[in-house]
């Protein structure tokens, strides 16, 4: 029988929530200004929601289960969200932007191994995706280049060598939306926010070919970072790899074989070479940039036609993969870091199979205010894994082992007492996260 009133499913959420208030997440919301009374509780409720595994309003009835309301105060009905994801405008949605630059501060601060590694190197890793959607309700849906109909979100992450990523700066727009149109603030605003959660270090900003312009390098060169960005396959581009002297070609062998799309086969070797180069040469002077051509070739399967000429054969025996860098690394090294722009691809991924496998509004203010609050949840739930020692854990993972814990709550004296499983098999990190979070914070070394 349903009938037991001190049950709850997740148990973490207590932690986790408690992890959040410690890095200042409910004085930070309680300064959006969205015309909704409450508004800072309602924020969390959602922020819970997704952590709980919720990807759509409905699904935030989750929380209302049980001994839930005894454990968090202000839990609203998914009809009183809903309203107040509608109550948002655009500039309600930058605040909620502002909030996550400040709360990953706070999180890093608290949990020091967030951005462990960030006095030395740091990536900040930029790219796009187009969200699905379906009906005609939803404002500003469009066909983009994925060729489905849906929302664009473009995001920056930040990671180190030695901490999985988290998310610097999240939007959304237009589906038929360009790739690369905002990247220069976006990136800008990423830098500033990652310098703010306590990196110190170099900073590499890396893109693919679709940020490949003027916009995304010069707002690295003016905040003193590195770049590495993925060339198109231009004139200018395919005669200075055809300059590359045969000698110079180094041989280099993938630690794990890719899989090639473009062949559908399994690439495990290939040679690399670089040449100096000049990119943007078609914008004024000012704007042209000096920098290394690093260039991955692999050969071909199956060799293409070619059309007599040396520069024929070259490309018809090999695939080019080039891209400009103004990084001091060795080739080879730089080629290495360039490949690793995949790991973006994986937060992508996170988000998809969790909070953003919907986008639950048809107003599109709504939407973007979800994709902000999502970016919150998730980077929670990184700070969540890290304080629990799963350092590079899935979002589905630690709900799994952290956040959908059952629980029974009694009370003694006064005081609420969670009862947990016997013989958990993660009870250790369990602790260690509760420790983090009810704990004084780590001290600060100099």
């Amino acid at each position: 029988m349903f009938d037991d009133p001190n049950l709850v499913s997740s148990a973490g959420l207590v932690p986790a929530l408690r992890l959040a208030e410690s890095a200042g997440l409910y004085e930070l919301l309680a300064g959006v200004t969205v015309p909704s009374p409450n508004a800072s509780a309602k924020a969390a409720c959602v922020v819970g929601g997704m952590l709980a595994g919720a990807d759509s309003i409905d699904d935030l009835d989750l929380l209302r289960h049980g001994g839930m309301t005894r454990l968090f105060g202000g839990v609203r009905a998914p009809s009183t969200l809903g309203t107040f994801l509608r109550s948002f405008t655009h500039g309600h949605v930058q605040q909620l932007d502002a909030v996550n630059a400040a709360l990953l501060a706070g999180l890093a601060e608290r949990v020091p191994g967030l951005l462990a590694g960030g006095d030395g190197f740091a990536t900040v890793d930029v790219d796009d995706t187009v969200r699905e959607v379906h009906g005609h309700a939803k404002q500003g849906a469009a066909f983009g280049y994925t060729r489905q109909r849906g929302l664009n979100i473009q995001l920056a992450t930040i990671s180190t060598p030695l901490a999985a990523p988290v998310i610097a700066r999240a939007r959304l727009r237009s589906g038929n939306t360009t790739s690369a149109k905002g990247a220069g603030r976006l990136l800008a605003q990423a830098l500033t926010t990652a310098r703010g959660a306590g990196v110190t270090g170099q900073i590499l900003a890396r893109a693919d070919s679709a940020y490949y312009g003027w916009a995304f390098v010069g707002t690295a060169l003016r905040h003193k970072a590195w770049f590495s960005v993925t060339a198109r396959m231009t004139k200018t581009v395919t005669r200075a790899i055809t300059s590359i002297p045969a000698e110079a070609w180094s041989p280099i062998e993938y630690p794990n074989a890719v899989f090639d799309e473009a062949e559908q086969r399994w690439v495990s070797d290939a040679e690399v070479a670089e040449i100096g180069f000049t990119a943007f040469t078609g914008r004024r002077k000012a704007e042209h940039v000096t920098c290394r051509l690093v260039v991955r070739r692999v050969k071909r399967l199956q060799p293409l036609a070619s059309d007599g000429t040396a520069q024929g054969e070259l490309f018809a025996a090999y695939r080019h993969h080039a891209f400009i860098t103004n990084t001091t690394l060795p080739t080879v090294e730089a080629d290495q870091h360039h490949r690793d722009h995949a790991i973006v691809e994986q937060v992508i991924a996170e988000l998809k199979d969790n909070a953003l496998a919907h986008l639950p509004s048809g107003s599109y203010a709504a939407n973007a205010a979800w994709v902000a609050l999502a970016v919150t949840a998730f980077n929670l739930a990184r700070a969540t894994g890290v304080a629990a020692a799963l350092h590079r854990a899935r979002w589905a993972t630690l709900r799994k082992k952290i956040i959908d814990v059952p629980g029974r709550i009694a009370t003694t004296a006064r005081r609420l007492d969670l009862h947990l499983p016997l013989d958990w098999p993660w009870a250790p990190a369990w602790e260690a996260l509760w420790t983090t979070a009810t704990g004084p914070p780590a001290p600060v070394t100099t």
